[in-house]
């Protein structure tokens, strides 16, 4: 079974799925309930995993979005959870972008060789959630260069990153002249900041998210990237990476739950047949099949777009949309084709079958891409 719509990179993802075979299901499961894989990053990171979106010049891979995109795809697909890696390469796209070459002169080349970790984005706040237009974590200059005061939620591995990407306000909200504006993104150094906590936040699944706090934290004046103002233009562009390399995951996810849930529907026999003759073993896991290699076709085009630097916002909302599904639909036919032994933890079915229901409402709610699609691509009255 091929789920892969892209032939053009199986050197790429043979060797990403050669260094996941060191790292089987008895590893992740060591991890559970909210253990880092640090061995694993470790790993990623030494062999150039980790800084392949780094242009080669500041040592990094210089590789392409889509090529991204199936470093992680991989990885799930192996059983693996690509959660503490994938930050790292969505995060990246805002400081490429939009940062100066002092910036990328200062952090890129030390990413590249593992010294620093970018792996903490801090977007979500409590009260604001999706609508990032709401968030009131202020930003400041002072003498010293921002003086930083907040909260921020939901920001995953944040205990295990060196530097974090902020979005804050630099204008109040009832001062901006629309709720888009008057918000900047800023980069600086996370270790031993005062004024800056950090506390865990216990989920279902094992992700490593916290939420943190920012009293009087001040950060350098160099720390803006880019325009101040400008930065939730900026974040949307980050965005639209997180949704495109989240569905690649999502379709790794798939990959998973149906290469195990056939091969146990051919082995295991029941009444004198393997269960996978009855259709109503079959039928869920081809169109959970189907779903997925459809998903696969809107990531590609999506993350191809991205690299053209083309318009992508809708391909990348509608790819994450449809990969989450698809997943999901996936995960489903592989518990019942299991069975009982779908909530065993030693078949990692469980384990991936929680890990994939995050993507239905992360990083974006599915019933917002329904509201995004019905608005901007069919022309319909704005729901929110």
């Amino acid at each position: 079974m091929d789920l892969r719509t892209d032939e053009t990179h199986a050197d790429l993802r043979e060797a990403v799925a050669a260094l996941c075979a060191d790292y089987p299901g008895s590893y992740w499961q060591s991890l559970e309930p909210d253990g880092y894989p640090t061995e694993f990053v470790e790993t990623l990171t030494k062999n150039g995993w980790l800084s392949v979106l780094i242009p080669e010049e500041y040592g990094g891979g210089g590789a392409t979005l889509t090529e991204a995109s199936i470093v992680l795809e991989e990885i799930s697909a192996s059983g693996g959870n690509p959660s503490a890696c994938h930050a790292q390469m969505y995060v990246m796209g805002t400081l490429l972008r939009h940062g100066s070459e002092a910036q990328k002169q200062k952090y890129l080349p030390k990413i590249a060789a593992g010294e620093l970790r970018l792996q903490a984005f801090g977007v979500t706040e409590p009260d604001a959630g999706s609508e990032t237009t709401k968030i009131r974590t202020r930003a400041e200059r002072v003498a010293e260069g921002w003086k930083i005061n907040g909260q921020k939620i939901w920001t995953s591995r944040a205990l295990h990153s060196d530097l974090m990407i902020l979005l804050a306000r630099t204008t109040p909200f009832d001062e901006a002249a629309k709720p888009s504006a008057g918000m900047s993104v800023f980069i600086f150094d996370m270790r031993n900041v005062p004024g800056l906590t950090i506390k865990p936040i216990k989920t279902m699944m094992n992700h490593n998210t916290t939420e943190v706090f920012f009293e009087d934290v001040i950060i350098p004046e160099d720390s803006l990237i880019g325009e101040e103002g400008a930065g939730f233009k900026y974040i949307l562009d980050g965005m639209n990476a997180e949704r495109i390399l989240i569905s690649a995951e999502c379709i790794g996810d798939g990959r998973f739950f149906l290469d195990r849930a056939v091969a146990y529907a051919n082995s295991r026999e029941l009444f004198g047949n393997p269960i996978g003759k009855n259709q109503g073993v079959q039928f869920p896991l081809a169109a959970a099949y189907m779903q997925l290699r459809a998903a696969d076709l809107v990531r590609f085009d999506a993350a191809a777009r991205y690299d053209r630097r083309e318009d992508c916002g809708a391909q990348a909302n509608q790819s994450k949309y449809l990969a989450a599904e698809a997943s999901w639909a996936a995960g489903n036919a592989a518990i019942d084709t299991f069975g009982g032994y779908g909530f065993a933890t030693e078949y990692d079915i469980e384990r991936k079958f929680r890990e994939t229901r995050l993507y239905k409402v992360a990083p974006i709610n599915n019933n917002l891409v329904l509201a995004h699609v019905a608005n901007h691509v069919l022309g319909l009255p704005k729901s929110y």
